[in-house]
This record gives structure tokens, C-alpha cells and sequence, in this order.
């Protein structure tokens, strides 16, 4: 078997978000055995997401971030410790570890234990030099460095086992959107993807939402209305129906529309089938909280002319090559390892 490059890594890349297209073809038996083990990860959930990692390996982007990558001519073992809130969340890790030419060792979340499993194994048929660069782990040793994925409590964890190697940490984040009264029904159609999109389990999901002071509610729950058929998700109903008698419960003042709780309140993280919401004033004193909070925000859903990098509406779960978690470029961290 001849040794990697990075033109072979390149071209499949390129290769593999071509035959992503069509989902079933690749997942096969996976994308039904991966949700009769994890209820979350509906079908119609995980061709999503695979659709979505077909998008951003388009040739032009490729193109582009591989400008930025250096190949590792002394391979370094990078832990990679996956999240398994949504499909696939992981992938990207292990496409940056082996875009540099590094070496993954991945511990998988037995939530999502099947899929990248199988994307991985594409990818090695496309290009079997990739075999040697890949190894699955029940748990990490021997590594130069990790890259892991959890909680704000597994995070306290990991920055001690860890600390001793190079790392990125990565803990709870959220993302927001921002409305300031002009958005149209077809902009709320669009933001109703950002909020239940993987049914919201997501960090790049939107958990709370900004309003303009006066903001009539009914507006948006208008906007969003075709997304009703998420309550026909038992897990989902669950958590609604939970969060719901909750509230009537302790009479907190709260809208609903059937299948999403609006409760105002001033933390960015809101349970399963409620969105938060805070009513302001003037957009500069949204875009002074953003900033003080930005550690604990992963993406801005907004149109409204605020100086803080955003993304447009339904796109915050579509995120390009370039778009890394946490805002903490993944290729440049593997870059400095060598």
C-alpha cells in the first residue's frame, strides 16, 4: 500500500462528499441500525447531517482549507474524544486529524457508535492509505495530544487527565438568535430549522432568542408553525410535555403553540422543547450581553446589523470547513504539533 499524501487526502475528501450525496447508498444498514439503538437519530435526522458534510466537502472549499493545512511528514497520535449529541457530530475532528496527516485514535460515544464508522470506512475504500492513519479506542493512551468533546463537568475531567498534552477542551455552548420585528415569514421558517433541527440537541441549535421590546410572539410561533410535527416524536412530546407541567405547575409565565415553550429568562441554555427569551431595548445592548457571553456561544443567528460574526437564518446547522467549534481553529492547533 503506498503512503498517504496530502493530494491523495485531498482528492478523497472530494471523492467521499460526492458519494455522501446519497446517503442510504453509503450508510446502508447503519442508518437503520443507528436508530433503533439511539431514538434521537431518526433518519430523516441523519441524511441531514450527511447531506450536510456532502455540502462542505464541495472541491472549491476544499480547495480553499487545504491551503491552510500542513501535512505531517512525523505523524502525531491525536486522542479524539466524540460527542454523540446529533449524527456525525464528530466527523470533522477526524477529517481535520487526517487532512494533516496525523494519526486518529477516536473513542466514540456509544450514542453515535455506528455512523462515522461507516463514513470512515467509505473514505479508506476510496483511499486505503487512509487504514493506517485510523484506530478506534475503548480508551486513550499513547497519544501526543487530544481533542475531546463533552460537558461542562466531563470538561473538568479532561483538562486534568489531559493536561500534560497539547488539547482542546471543548465544553457546553449554545447558540442564539437575534430578531429585531422585520424579519418575514419565510426568515421564521428558516430560523424554525435552527431551533429544531436534531431536535434541538444540538450546540449550534438556537436555545434562546432575543426579541425587540413589544415583540408580538404570536409572529414568530406563526413562522414556525410547519415545524408542528416534531411533537409526533415521543422523546420530544416527553420533554415538552414535561417542561409544560413544570411551568403551569410553579405558574411561570410562559407562551406555548403546542410543540415549542417560550419562557423569558436570562441563561442562554433552555431545556428540551423550550426556547428562552429575552426582550430588548436597543440592538447595542444585545450585541454588550453576546460579548460578554461569548464563551458560552457557539453561533449567531441573526439579519440584524450587529458586530458580532453571525450566521444567516436555517444556516447555523450547515457550517462550512472553515467553521470551527468553539471558534478555535482545529488545523491550527494540529499544524502547531509538528
Amino acid at each position: 500500500m503506498s503512503a498517504l499524501t496530502q493530494e491523495k487526502a485531498i482528492n478523497a475528501f472530494g471523492e467521499l462528499g460526492k458519494k455522501l450525496i446519497n446517503p442510504t447508498d453509503i450508510l446502508g444498514n447503519a442508518l437503520y441500525s443507528a436508530e433503533s439503538s439511539n431514538a434521537w437519530f431518526t433518519q430523516e435526522n441523519i441524511k441531514k447531517s450527511v447531506l450536510s458534510f456532502a455540502a462542505m466537502l464541495n472541491e472549491a472549499d476544499l480547495a480553499i482549507w487545504f491551503q491552510s493545512v500542513k501535512f505531517s511528514t512525523s505523524p502525531k497520535k491525536v486522542g479524539l474524544i466524540l460527542a454523540g449529541n446529533i449524527p456525525l457530530v464528530g466527523l470533522h475532528d477526524v477529517l481535520c486529524v487526517l487532512a494533516t496527516g496525523n494519526i486518529a485514535l477516536i473513542k466514540l460515544s456509544s450514542s453515535d457508535d455506528k455512523l462515522i464508522k461507516t463514513v470512515i470506512a467509505e473514505l479508506i475504500n476510496i483511499e486505503p492509505a487512509f487504514a493506517d492513519k485510523i484506530e478506534y479506542v475503548e480508551r486513550l493512551k499513547d497519544f501526543d495530544a487530544v481533542i475531546a468533546t463533552g460537558s461542562n463537568n466531563s470538561s473538568r475531567y479532561f483538562d486534568y487527565y489531559f493536561s500534560k498534552v497539547p488539547n482542546i477542551i471543548r465544553k457546553n455552548r449554545n447558540s442564539v438568535a437575534v430578531l429585531d420585528g422585520t424579519e418575514s415569514n419565510a426568515d421564521l421558517q428558516n430560523l424554525a430549522a435552527d431551533i429544531f433541527d436534531y431536535f434541538g440537541l444540538g450546540c449550534r441549535n438556537v436555545s434562546k432568542i432575543y426579541f425587540p421590546k413589544g415583540y408580538d410572539v404570536a409572529h414568530l410561533y406563526e413562522g414556525i408553525e410547519s415545524h408542528n410535527q416534531i411533537i409526533n416524536h415521543f422523546k420530544y412530546q416527553n420533554n415538552y410535555d414535561y417542561n409544560k407541567s413544570i411551568y403551569l405547575v410553579n405558574a411561570a409565565k410562559h407562551f406555548d403553540n403546542g410543540f415549542l415553550l417560550l419562557k423569558e429568562d436570562e441563561n442562554l441554555a433552555s431545556p428540551l422543547a423550550v426556547l428562552y427569551y429575552e426582550e430588548y431595548e436597543n440592538l447595542q445592548d444585545v450585541e454588550d450581553k453576546l460579548k460578554d457571553k461569548a464563551a458560552d456561544i457557539q453561533c449567531v443567528v441573526t439579519k440584524s446589523p450587529i458586530n458580532i460574526a453571525s450566521f444567516d437564518f436555517g444556516q447555523s446547522q450547515h457550517p462550512k470547513l472553515l467553521d470551527y467549534a468553539d471558534n478555535v481553529n482545529t488545523i491550527e492547533f494540529l499544524n502547531g504539533l509538528n
